[in-house]
Formats: structure tokens, sequence, C-alpha cells
């Protein structure tokens, strides 16, 4: 999957089979040191692998609203695209980290050309707070407060 330049076209470049390697080792680190991390997503009527979905603190030094707050991710394959896998996920995903962490927020960063997954992002209750342009790129940065009354993706303005 992160050797498909299709993945990578809104993330960075096609990965190698090394850089890859030291990705999936990189998640274990994350559940061993935080207690949260990434996950696999299989297809559940032919388990195949078809995406990952987590959070991180990868301690980006791109903006401070980031610093020390969790971090939603998610890539899947391009075959699997427009199916609806990534927002489940998301959903799930989000609903492991109202359970089990304290977290009151989290936050995701998406090249705003990557409509699809500012639409998954959207679907899942995170909302714009933020834009950052690059030499390449203009970031747009989503925030999600946890749900004070059990319904996902309210805002911090929704909770009062």
């Amino acid at each position: 999957m992160w050797a498909d330049p299709r993945v990578t076209l809104h993330i960075g470049a096609p990965s190698t089979r090394l850089q890859t390697w030291a990705r999936m080792r990189g998640y274990v680190g994350l559940w061993e040191f935080l207690g949260y991390g990434y996950w696999a997503v299989e297809e559940k009527q032919s388990a195949r692998f078809i995406g990952e979905i987590g959070f991180a603190d990868f301690q980006r030094e791109i903006a401070a609203s980031m610093q020390g707050v969790l971090e939603a991710g998610w890539a899947f394959c391009a075959d699997v695209w427009g199916r609806g896998y990534a927002s489940e996920a998301l959903h799930a995903a989000t609903a492991w980290v109202d359970a089990n962490l304290a977290a009151e927020r989290s936050v995701c960063l998406i090249e705003a050309k990557n409509l699809a997954s500012v639409r998954v992002a959207e679907k899942c209750g995170f909302v714009r707070f933020d834009t950052a342009a690059t030499e390449n790129a203009e970031l747009l940065f989503f925030e999600r407060y946890r749900p004070a009354s059990g319904t996902h993706g309210a805002s911090a303005e929704t909770q009062s």
C-alpha cells in the first residue's frame, strides 16, 4: 500500500520496503510507549489487509496546536476507496479513544486537495480549525472533542 503513488499522493512520496518496515516498527513503538497507536484494517469478508488507522503523537513541529494531542491518521489501499471503510474505521477508532483514553481532544492534518479524507474527517466529527501553507501544499488542521453526552463528534462550541 505505501509503495502506491495514489495512496501517498497527498501524504508524501511512495515508500520503499525499508521505509514501510520502519513505519511498522514505529507503530509497535507507539503502543509500547504511549498505550495507543495504529491498527491494521482488514476487509471482513476476505480478511485481506486494506489499510491502517490510528492515533499517534508524531512530535510534529508544524503547529503548536498539535503538540501533545492525539493525532488521527489513516490510509487505505486505492482499490477500496469510496466504499466507506475509512469512515467506518475512524468512527471505531474514535469510539475506542473515547472509551479507553482520557484525551479530550484529537486532531488530524490533511492536505486541502485530499477531499476524500476531508469528508471522512468531517463525517467523524472533526472540525477545521486552522490552515497552513507549505511550499508544496495547503494543509488543513481539524480537531474533534470528546463528546459530552456520548454523541461522537461534538465540537467544543456544541458541548456547553
